[in-house]
């Protein structure tokens, strides 16, 4: 342990290990724009589960049927190796009894032997939102603990608006986590509800709690990130002695989110020593991080610390040459490979020949100094006309092998050709809109050239039609190709619809994805450009795999 001093003159004790209490499936689903099914809820589990935290809160059974309808699931569904299930609820209503408290009785019905429940800790709220009395706050607290303990449940309670409360009346906020732990919580959970505190702030009042408890009761931390400070306040309050830190994957949760625990487990572990996870799962936390946004289905932030895949991305000449002269810790606070992650370098117009051999290297293309220069200055003049090749590395890698001379042999475009019709409901006399898209390629293929006709619900679906086509049975891996994603975006704005376009199109066989880009002032030339890299570069990846 290392101890230290606040500002308050509180001693700190940095605990060697932390529980980490997930609450993705309760908090983080309340994020805009997620919504998870059973089936979703208990996949999410078995990632948490898989990565190694001590604790899954699962939801709020009386909430939702969803809620109730994924506890009684996960008892035949979810086999857990290293977490436990936790069912939320709230304390009893003001002047009922818990015996017959339908929060409390759902509580105790998903069967879960730890239970996490959340009460007022900021007499505000206890005045003014349950429009009840200070005692009778702290009685709601007491009961609901001692009655859930007493059904032999491990109760966690949640001090919600801790920091606020202890702000505008610390004698009280104390009064509810003594009364608490009186009756029996095992940890006692500082919340801070609104994320308006501050990491000084969090470390002072969380050492003061830890302070008046004296390690008679575990102390934990829930931030929201309404200041942009969860992650930091989590840290803080581990500082200041927090033994149990709530969060969720990626940082989801209401509003701007929660504490993300992809950011907070590595800080406590690889900055401060604190062990947070099991031996060996540190390194599981960005496949985690990747497969829980797949199963919320939000895109994963490139830029988060860690597992983002921008995290570890390096992209300036000078950062380049000197990760290729010294290695990774000359750019890099941590090596990436402790938590899932991987060395990249971007190639772009701040680059130069280090970055383009580097770059060459991890595609196992043998690029000489020579083609590598004459590659840089190519490059420098496709960006400075629209190409990005940092967010496209499989057009990168079919430049980086034409530059050695290589020519894809697949076969050769001769031309081709796109028509689309529309129809107003004048002309379908059903007061509707008719649109339809044709395309016609001719192409090479072994002598042998090929005319094919696709038709599609746009120009690039039928263009992709008529393609695959034309090289119908010729090369049995197209049947795995499929383009799951197709960007554009307008360069130059002041032009209008002369403006220069630029496609990027997403793909896969199932095993690999990757991106291809193409530019043009015809947004048809641009994603032809874009589906062609594509295509080629999926039967290279099939060839070399084969």
């Amino acid at each position: 342990m290392s101890a230290d001093a606040d500002t308050s003159g509180a001693s700190l004790s940095t605990p060697a290990a932390v529980e980490i209490f997930d609450t993705t499936l309760r908090d983080g689903a309340q994020f805009e724009g997620i919504s998870l099914s059973v089936d979703d809820k208990l996949r999410v589990a078995e990632q948490l589960d898989w990565l190694g935290v001590h604790w899954i809160e699962g939801g709020y059974p009386q909430a939702n049927p969803k809620d109730a309808e994924f506890f009684a699931r996960a008892l035949t569904e979810l086999p857990l190796s290293t977490a436990q299930l936790v069912a939320f609820g709230s304390t009893r209503r003001p002047a009922g009894k818990v015996d017959v408290d339908p929060t409390l009785a759902a509580v105790l019905g998903a069967q879960t032997a730890t239970v996490c429940i959340v009460g007022k800790s900021w007499d505000y709220h206890v005045t003014e939102a349950l429009r009840t009395t200070l005692d009778e706050g702290v009685a709601m607290v007491s009961d609901s603990v001692r009655f859930l303990a007493g059904e032999g449940r491990r109760v966690f309670f949640d001090a919600e608006h801790f920091f606020d409360g202890y702000r505008a009346n610390p004698e009280y906020a104390l009064g509810v986590l003594e009364a608490a732990a009186t009756a029996g919580a095992s940890c006692l959970v500082l919340c801070d509800t609104n994320g308006g505190s501050l990491p000084h702030q969090v470390q002072a009042v969380t050492a003061e709690v830890v302070r008046h408890f004296g390690g008679d009761v575990a102390v934990g931390i829930h931030t929201q990130n309404d200041t942009g400070c969860a992650v930091a306040n989590s840290v803080a309050a581990v500082v200041a002695g927090a033994t149990h830190v709530q969060g969720t994957v990626n940082g989801y949760g209401e509003r701007t989110g929660n504490a993300n625990l992809m950011t907070v487990i590595p800080d406590l572990t690889l900055k401060l020593g604190v062990e947070t996870l099991p031996a060996g799962r540190m390194e599981r936390l960005t496949v985690v991080s990747r497969r829980v946004a797949e199963l919320v289905n939000l895109p994963p932030n490139p830029a988060d610390p860690y597992v983002g895949t921008s995290a570890f991305a390096h992209k300036g000449g000078l950062h380049t040459s000197a990760l290729d002269r010294a290695g990774g810790a000359t750019y890099e606070h941590v090596e990436p490979e402790v938590v899932g992650n991987g060395s990249r370098v971007l190639v772009s117009d701040l680059g130069g020949r280090a970055s383009m051999a580097m770059k060459a290297a991890e595609f196992g293309v043998d690029l000489d100094d020579a083609a590598a220069v004459r590659l840089v200055t190519q490059l420098k003049e496709l960006e400075s006309r629209g190409w990005v090749f940092e967010a496209a590395d499989a057009s990168l890698e079919l430049l980086m092998r034409a530059a050695t001379g290589w020519r894809q042999e697949f076969f050769t475009v001769e031309s081709y050709q796109v028509a689309s019709h529309h129809r107003e409901g004048v002309a379908t006399g059903d007061g509707g809109v008719e649109t339809s898209t044709e395309a016609t390629v001719k192409v090479w293929v072994d002598g042998e050239r090929i005319v094919a006709v696709g038709e599609g619900n746009g120009p690039v679906n039928a263009l992709d039609s008529a393609l695959r086509r034309a090289l119908n049975g010729r090369y049995p891996a197209l049947e795995h190709i499929h383009l799951t994603d197709f960007k554009v975006r307008v360069l130059d704005g002041g032009a209008a619809t002369g403006a220069v376009v630029r496609v990027l199109i997403d793909s896969t066989d199932g095993d690999h994805a990757w991106t291809t880009v193409g530019v043009d002032t015809n947004v048809i030339e641009a994603s032809w450009q874009a589906l062609l890299d594509s295509l080629v570069y999926g039967l290279v990846v099939a060839a070399v795999d084969s």
